[in-house]
């Protein structure tokens, strides 16, 4: 690490963490817009430490009523932090097991209900806006389900900012109860707050612990702390100094235990950073591979849980006698994960700073939800799909790829294991064959992460969209189009907004990838 933050000066990165601490709009931007109330989360972990004997009271009173599921209904950061938790810490014995449902796609809708005790669940409807296409229209089908079964809006909690159509529906709905985050902070940022914190008190996980980690790590990346102490600040001109290098593929490796850390940290590095056409690649979950496929465009980051052996102890010291830069954090316990949440936070906001970009907003998202909601409007909206390439248009995309580029795939597709399967064997082809880094979103939950990169970040990306007919397509209550049109809108109107872009791409149907009948 030392190496890598030659380039500044302590006095430098000091000036960056006062800066940062005093709410210094201008080091990231001429203007306050989206800066100055978006800061809140330096210290809403210690704000919301006062709220956990509340949200415990609560969580107990659900539990004891019988409840057997929360169903968390969001996207983007209002659920990646509470899926990396539930992921790490799974199922906890004599409480309801936590879902969370980030996807229109039909069959994965019908996954979850099918998974659930619909008449003993309770859903969080998590949303900072409040209007949020995904979780509204999910809230309109469970609504509806429930009310088949003579519920009203009891078995409902919202969480979001004060103010928002959220809170007003949440009021004329009769929501059991409704969670006014702290406003000053972007999605992105939320997740040691009530956005993470209130699904993970229903399931019974102790936030005051994952909390009390985060203010640990709060602390000691502080405007007091000299830059040399400053794990956040450190870690920032690292990532920011090896990327201006050309090591700009940000390659996270976890323990087995912490493997869905990266779905939060990708959107964290991704849409703060992936902008103005600079950027920082998060790469996670990839497959290993031989030591020899990775490029001199790489940067690794590895998080360790204590006690936690395995097959990336070893690939992370071939990778430091190879020559690669990687940076090694040790967990004690799955609570630390709280001060990894702020240490990451801190650092995106001090490599933007070194970049030049403002982490807080996100320019480039809003296009794509525009041609959706135009296709939506449209006479024909049950009939738009993804315009199709052969399967060998794929070979083509790859092998004009360029040292240093990489290829995002967006997998339109359910998530499951076989499916993550066949997409890992895909990614270890490509990744041994061309030594190109690949990342991959399953959407539309990628539209509200990476896709802020893929769009408005530097050229160097070509993507793969796969997509699946829908089997089975539900109805939304009160809408005059189905998930089934909605999930194909989303995936015609990115797919058309990336070309526009200059980005190259293919679309592919993921039988081809199911089949193996691609050759590469």
């Amino acid at each position: 690490m030392n190496t890598a933050i030659k380039s500044v000066e302590s006095q430098e990165l000091n000036d960056i963490v006062s800066r940062i601490w005093d709410r210094d709009y201008t080091l990231w931007s001429d203007s306050p817009t989206e800066i100055t109330d978006r800061l809140g989360w330096l210290n809403v972990a210690d704000k919301m430490r006062a709220e956990v004997a509340a949200l415990y009271c609560l969580a107990r009173q659900i539990r004891d009523e019988g409840t057997r599921h929360i169903v968390l209904l969001g996207m983007g950061g209002s659920s990646l932090g509470a899926e990396v938790l539930r992921q790490c810490l799974g199922a906890r014995e004599g409480w309801p097991e936590l879902v969370v449902l980030d996807s229109t796609l039909p069959d994965q809708v019908t996954r979850t209900v099918d998974s659930i005790d619909l008449e003993h669940s309770l859903f969080v409807v998590s949303s900072k806006s409040g209007t949020t296409t995904e979780p509204r229209l999910l809230y309109k089908l469970f609504r509806e389900e429930l009310g088949k079964l003579g519920y009203d809006g009891e078995r409902f909690i919202a969480v979001t900012d004060p103010g928002s159509p959220l809170e007003q529906l949440a009021k004329r709905h009769g929501f059991r109860r409704t969670f006014l985050n702290p406003p000053e902070i972007c999605g992105r940022y939320s997740v040691l707050s009530y956005f993470g914190l209130v699904p993970a008190a229903l399931a019974g996980y102790d936030v005051a612990r994952i909390l009390d980690s985060g203010i640990r790590m709060s602390n000691v990346c502080g405007p007091h702390i000299p830059a040399h102490a400053n794990p956040g600040a450190l870690m920032g001109v690292s990532v920011a100094s090896l990327a201006a290098s050309g090591r700009d593929k940000l390659t996270i490796l976890t323990s087995p235990t912490l493997d869905s850390f990266g779905l939060w940290a990708e959107q964290l590095v991704a849409e703060s950073l992936g902008k103005c056409g600079k950027g920082i690649v998060p790469v996670t979950n990839e497959p290993i591979v031989d030591i020899g496929s990775y490029g001199p465009d790489r940067q690794f980051v590895y998080l360790k849980l204590s006690g936690e052996d395995s097959e990336i102890d070893c690939l992370a010291t071939e990778l430091s006698h190879a020559g690669h830069p990687i940076i090694q954090y040790e967990l004690e316990d799955i609570s630390a994960l709280g001060g990894e949440f702020y240490r990451w936070g801190f650092a995106v906001a001090t490599a933007a700073a070194l970049i030049g970009v403002n982490p807080f907003d996100q320019p480039d998202v809003e296009s794509a939800k525009i041609l959706t909601k135009q296709a939506l409007e449209s006479t024909e909206s049950h009939t738009i799909t993804p315009m199709t390439t052969p399967g060998n248009s794929l070979t083509q995309l790859v092998s004009e790829m360029k040292t240093g580029d990489y290829l995002a795939i967006l997998a339109y597709v359910p998530q499951t294991p076989e499916h993550d399967a066949a997409l890992t064997r895909l990614r270890s082809s490509i990744l041994e064959k061309y030594q190109i880094p690949t990342t991959l979103g399953y959407g539309p939950r990628y539209l509200h992460s990476t896709g802020q990169l893929h769009k408005g970040g530097p050229n160097n990306v070509a993507v793969l969209m796969i997509v699946s007919p829908h089997e089975n397509d539900i109805a939304i209550p009160g809408e005059d189009f189905t998930f089934g049109a909605l999930s194909n809108a989303q995936a015609a109107a990115d797919l058309r907004v990336l070309r526009d872009a200059g980005r190259p791409t293919a679309c592919i149907e993921f039988r081809d990838v199911l089949s193996g009948s691609i050759r590469l």
